[in-house]
């Protein structure tokens, strides 16, 4: 069996089901945050002694063959219980998901622990340079110092270290890469309130994502510079129809891609490039659980067979270490 787990919102994961019912292949979607209608039992030190029964279905960990990691709800108290317990035992159940993810073992196509730390976006470009990626010129940090030498002597933008939301009473804040200017009226403290990225901004062709599944490749281009909101991030628009086309990677370019990618402990990676006008592709991060259906859908890329594809894999590899470790 292949376990899904996601929420009940996660539209990516349908793009899943359908590939997996296509292929009759057996699956369990686990909307997290309805664990706490079923009921868990488990006796540590057996991977017999896990079960699980769901609205969905019921399983044993020895059931999960091979799983995927997608978009997880916090899990929702039951409304029967008192208020004051909600809380606790909310975090109760996520304890118990916790260690559900961590007796997945090597089961996963990217384990939830080696999720976070890809997630680390120094590593990211660290990782990047090494294998021999361009990269703009980069500062990160809280000084207003070197910040304002660093802006002083190119175009700049600036986008956060790691949390992309600005959590409000009402609403919620996204935090889009945006252009940077240091003057002298420029406020110290919305330097030095928190570490934040300074990139060199290259000037585009095209923005390109490039996903990673296994050894298989997928690109395309994304035409962000018809829009002035979207010249800087492609991601800050209402305008939802920016052109996307297949686009042919170099394959130097998409073998150091597979080997990020897999240097980073995953085995699914989403990474965004810029395309200058010379035809350079320049490294700006990767997202190891991003998303991915919207390509599929307007592109035509096989990236949920290619997914399915691999979860099949890591059950077969398993399956033959088990017969292995038998003989």
């Amino acid at each position: 069996m292949i376990l899904i787990v996601t929420s009940k919102r996660d539209l990516t994961s349908d793009f899943i089901v359908l590939e997996l019912q296509r292929k009759g292949l057996a699956y369990l979607r686990l909307n997290t945050e309805e664990l706490p209608k079923g009921t868990f039992s488990c006796q540590p030190g057996s991977r017999e002694g896990w079960h699980f029964d769901l609205e969905g279905g019921s399983f044993d960990l020895s059931d999960v063959k091979a799983a995927y990691f997608r978009r997880p709800g916090a899990p929702e108290p039951l409304a029967e219980i008192e208020e004051a317990e909600q809380a606790y035992t909310g975090l109760e159940w996520q304890a118990a998901l916790q260690s559900l993810y961590w007796a997945v073992g090597d089961r996963w196509l990217n384990a939830p622990h080696a999720i976070a730390l890809a997630e680390d976006k120094i590593r990211q470009l660290t990782v990047a340079r090494r294998l021999g990626f361009l990269i703009p010129e980069t500062l990160i940090g809280n000084s207003p110092t070197a910040a304002a030498a660093f802006v002083a002597e190119r175009n700049v933008v600036g986008k956060p270290l790691r949390n992309a939301v600005v959590k409000g009473q009402c609403t919620d804040r996204v935090v889009f890469t945006s252009r940077v200017h240091i003057n002298g009226q420029t406020d110290p403290l919305a330097i030095r309130a928190c570490p934040l990225i300074l990139q060199q901004e290259i000037k585009k062709q095209y923005d390109v994502r490039v996903t990673v599944v296994g050894d298989q490749v997928f690109a395309v281009t994304i035409d962000s510079q018809g829009h002035p909101e979207t010249e800087v991030d492609w991601r800050k628009t209402s305008t939802p129809d920016l052109a996307h086309s297949v686009y042919a990677l170099p394959f130097e370019i998409a073998r150091k891609c597979v080997d990020m990618t897999h240097s980073m402990g995953l085995r699914f990676g989403a990474l965004d490039f810029v395309l200058d006008p010379d035809g350079k592709l320049w490294f700006l991060e990767i997202n190891p659980n991003g998303q991915w259906a919207w390509i599929e859908t307007r592109t035509g890329h096989p990236i949920a067979a290619a997914i399915v594809t691999e979860l099949e894999q890591i059950a077969n590899e398993k399956a033959t270490a088990g017969d292995l470790a038998k003989a």
